[in-house]
Parts: structure tokens; C-alpha cells; sequence
């Protein structure tokens, strides 16, 4: 097994992706809209995949967080509220939106449990800052890391009890980037003291299943990589001043942020202590490079995946009344 993420091209498995992913055996897939199109066809598809790789366990992602971050969406399913909306409840009735949290991932995990994804890429955990880029801003849940913790954690609580794991990002936090790392390179300035505002809310979330790297340089860490590529922001803020322990993924390798070839980024990813690399695209030549620059998952990463897969349990709950209940709860904003 590979310790790489792939994207697929399109609705259904292409004759060239069969027999890729045969030889390269990725240790997942995750899927964009261009492989959706209604819950048949979804469904069709994560069972050729985990047919295809012969596990049942297979991690099947998604980027499901609500609002402008969704991937599946109305006709077929309805739209979800992104994170400020529950940070303006929480500024009002803190435990409303907490209720109104879990209701919506437990929601979220039963409509992405139904059609065999069995991993969403959330909560989004970054403290909102002034300066915050909107690519963050749209999606936080707050300014206030307590806040920010409570909700992320009934975000988890929620998909765990749909039958979905969820994956905490964007390790060590992104809310003090300027710039989208879509694009850009962010660098942050602030010390390591003021930094501590950053960390809170993964260190809370630390027992989580999965994380996600951020594409940020921090100065006050490593001045010559981002995280996702520093293996001193890795071992020592992640893995230690946070304490996780779980599975940690990159945020897609393809994003401008970073520099050199996809198998360059893919391969120093895992030298810094990645355990998986994400590549989103579905670019055969840059699949084919990915795959050829990395060796098989390591036992400790193998060892984080199969926990994570583990912990992923029957999907419980009637969607119906779970969107009701956080609509009520929400609406006292």
C-alpha cells in the first residue's frame, strides 16, 4: 500500500485508473463534484473502489463542511450551514450551538455513510483572526479557541454517530494566514507565545482519529518550510506541543503553496513525518510521478490508518429530525 490519497477523474473508474490503482494500491480516495451525480451512481462508485482495493475499511473521503465547501449539494441533497453560523449562535447560547453542531455532522454523517464515504474533511479548527483570509473566515467557527474546540468537538462527536470519521485542519492552524494557500504561500510572523492561540483547540482535539497539515511557514518553527513539509513542525508542534497522535494527511499537495514537482512535494511530505500525502487531481502523469517516489506506508502510519478506520461505526440517528433540531436551534441566533 501506498501512503497516498488519490482523486479520481470522474463519475465511474476509467479503464487507466483500474489498472493504476491495481499496481499502486493508494491507501484511499477522495472524491470532488465532478464524481458526483446522484446517491446510485455514488454509491456504484465506493463500492468499485473498496472492490477494487479488497478492503472493506477502505477510507473514502470527502470535503463536506457546509456552505461554500461542499461537494454534494441540492437537488439531490440539501445545502448545509457553514461554521459562522453556529458562531453566532455560540456567542449567544453556547450550548444551543453546540447541540445544533452535533445534530448537523450527525446529519452530515448519515447522508455520506449512505453512499459509502466513510471520511469528511472536517472540522475546520483555525482561530479566526482580524486579518484572517476569507478563504478561512467563511468557514471558522470563531475567533475564540474554547469556542472554536467545543464546536469542532460536536462536529467529530456528530459524524462519529453517522457512521463517518472526521479529520481536524488545518494543523497547526491557519487563521493567521493572510493569503489562500490555494495560491499563495503564507507566512506567519507571530511568536510562539501568541502562536499558543493557534494551538488550543487541536491540543483539545488531540485524541482525534485523523488530522490535516496547513501549507504555512510559521518563523517562529521553521523558517524554510511550511508545515506540511517541515519535519521540526511536524515532530515537535504537532506530534508534541499538540500531542496527536493520530493519522496526519497533507491538505492537497497540488495547492501553489508549495513548490516542485508532485512527486518532490509528495516524497518530502512523508520524509517530514506525514503519515499520508493528498493529491486531489486525478492527473495520471502526476499519479503515476507520486506513486513512483513513494515506498509502502510505514508500520506506524499503517498502524494510525487502521485505528482510524476503526473507530468508524454504524450510522445512527433519523436525518430528517437531526436537520430539524439543528434548524430550531439555530434559528435562536
Amino acid at each position: 500500500m501506498k501512503p497516498v490519497i488519490f482523486g479520481i477523474a470522474g463519475l465511474a473508474l476509467s479503464s487507466d485508473e483500474r489498472a493504476f490503482f491495481a499496481d499502486a494500491e493508494p491507501a484511499g480516495y477522495i472524491l470532488f463534484k465532478r464524481n458526483i451525480a446522484d446517491r446510485t451512481q455514488v454509491r456504484a462508485l465506493t463500492d468499485s473502489l473498496r472492490e477494487l482495493a479488497g478492503r472493506d475499511d477502505l477510507p473514502i473521503l470527502i470535503d463536506q463542511e457546509g456552505g461554500r465547501v461542499a461537494r454534494m449539494g441540492p437537488p439531490e441533497w440539501p445545502a448545509f450551514p457553514a461554521g459562522p453560523a453556529f458562531d453566532a449562535l455560540y456567542r449567544t447560547a453556547p450550548m444551543s450551538a453546540i447541540q445544533a453542531m452535533r445534530a448537523n455532522g450527525q446529519a452530515l454523517g448519515l447522508m455520506l455513510a449512505e453512499v459509502g464515504i466513510t471520511v469528511d474533511c472536517a472540522p475546520i479548527v483555525d482561530v479566526a483572526q482580524p486579518d484572517t483570509t476569507e478563504a478561512i473566515t467563511c468557514r471558522a467557527y470563531g475567533a475564540e479557541p474554547m469556542q472554536v474546540a467545543a464546536l469542532g468537538r460536536a462536529m467529530l462527536e456528530g459524524l462519529a454517530a453517522g457512521g463517518v470519521v472526521g479529520v481536524v485542519k488545518h494543523m497547526p492552524g491557519h487563521g493567521r494566514a493572510r493569503v489562500d494557500s490555494h495560491h499563495l504561500l503564507p507566512t506567519v510572523t507571530a511568536d510562539a507565545a501568541a502562536l499558543e492561540v493557534d494551538l488550543e483547540p487541536f491540543r483539545t482535539l488531540s485524541h482525534a482519529a485523523m488530522g490535516m497539515t496547513s501549507h504555512i511557514v510559521f518563523e517562529a518553527w521553521d523558517r524554510e518550510h511550511p508545515a506540511t513539509l517541515s519535519s521540526t513542525v511536524i515532530a515537535d508542534i504537532i506530534r508534541g506541543a499538540i500531542g496527536f497522535d493520530g493519522l496526519l494527511m497533507t491538505d492537497d499537495i497540488d495547492m501553489k503553496a508549495l513548490s516542485g514537482t508532485a512527486g518532490e512535494k509528495a516524497a518530502g511530505a512523508i520524509a517530514a513525518g506525514c503519515d499520508l500525502v493528498l493529491d486531489c487531481w486525478a492527473r495520471m502523469d502526476e499519479m503515476v510521478e507520486i506513486a513512483g517516489r513513494l515506498g509502502a506506508i510505514g508500520d506506524a502510519a499503517r498502524a494510525r490508518l487502521d485505528r482510524a478506520m476503526a473507530s468508524v461505526g454504524a450510522p445512527t440517528g433519523d436525518f430528517d429530525a437531526l436537520i430539524a433540531r439543528r434548524d430550531a436551534l439555530l434559528a435562536l441566533a
